[in-house]
């Protein structure tokens, strides 16, 4: 039994696709971060960066927390935040789909919509200024080592032992890339064959969660050395492949886990043999308001 509702992060399923992938000597594995409360993978590094600040006694309950989001980091913050107690305000572009700026606000947060004109990257610039003008203390996602450290400690190693020990490539569309270099992290240091393949938009294509950033907004924690194939999936591949998800496997998820999917199964089909893990990381409902299911 748990005790309270943040004993649920973390320990999501994993499971195989059995339509999918039509190549016999490889396994594909989806793990299922829908499942976390808040219903994304961005639930573990929110309780990181929060409880880690707590504990460190750079949070209290006097400070003024801000951050800037494309939305899954923003509602697991938001419902974090409200657990604990504290004030929290979260910058997203307009555009941001009407179910996450929803969410947050059910869970306490004050939401501010920046222009999608200059996207997520004006978001982050609008909370940066908050922190050097009004005292706001911004968690930096994109900064944060306790941001990739969450998954070093939780999302690595569940994926060791629910595949055996026997992972040998992991894919994982990359935003802040907390989820891809605390993964890799962990997983190279058990077996350092074991290929790290991130997931980048095509250059015309605008994926919600998942980015190529211009080199001025290029994540401080992400390290390419633990990256070693980079794919580029186009936006067309990623919507087509979240609405297969969930009509061929039953997996309702989001545009990101489609491009992260999209490319797993182009990497299963050129394998001769392997087992895969792709990062499915939030659930669809999150897209319903858009044009992503009709």
């Amino acid at each position: 039994m748990s005790k309270n509702i943040l004993d649920l992060i973390g320990n999501t399923p994993l499971v195989e696709s059995r339509i999918l992938n039509t190549n016999p000597n490889v396994k594909l594995f989806f793990k299922l971060e829908g499942h976390n409360p808040g219903g994304s993978v961005k639930d573990r590094p929110a309780l990181n960066m929060i409880k880690s600040g707590l504990d460190r006694g750079e949070i209290t309950k006097a400070t003024k927390l801000i951050e800037a989001t494309s939305g899954n980091t923003g509602i697991a913050l938001a419902m974090i935040a409200g657990i604990y107690g504290l004030n929290i305000e979260l910058v997203m572009p307009e555009n941001s789909t009407k179910e996450r700026v929803q969410t947050m606000r059910a869970y306490g947060a004050k939401v501010t919509l920046t222009s999608s004109d200059v996207g997520i990257e004006g978001a982050r610039d609008y909370a940066e200024a908050k922190v050097g003008d009004e005292g706001y203390l911004m968690l930096n996602q994109f900064t944060n080592n306790d941001n990739w450290m969450a998954h070093y400690k939780s999302t690595g190693p569940e994926i060791w032992k629910d595949t055996e020990e026997g992972i040998t490539h992991f894919v994982s569309s990359m935003g802040t890339t907390g989820t891809i270099m605390g993964t890799s992290t962990f997983l190279k240091e058990q077996n350092k064959n074991i290929q790290i393949v991130g997931v980048q938009p095509t250059d015309d294509s605008r994926i919600p969660g998942i980015r190529k950033w211009p080199e001025e907004y290029l994540p401080k924690i992400f390290d390419p050395k633990k990256v070693d194939t980079v794919m580029e999936v186009s936006q067309k591949e990623a919507e087509e492949m979240a609405v297969l998800l969930a009509k061929e496997e039953g997996i309702f998820a989001g545009v990101s886990s489609g491009g992260a999917a999209a490319m797993a199964l182009r990497l299963a089909q050129s394998l001769e043999s392997g087992t895969i893990v792709s990062i499915v990381c939030d659930r669809g409902d999150r897209y319903l308001s858009s044009d992503l299911f009709d």
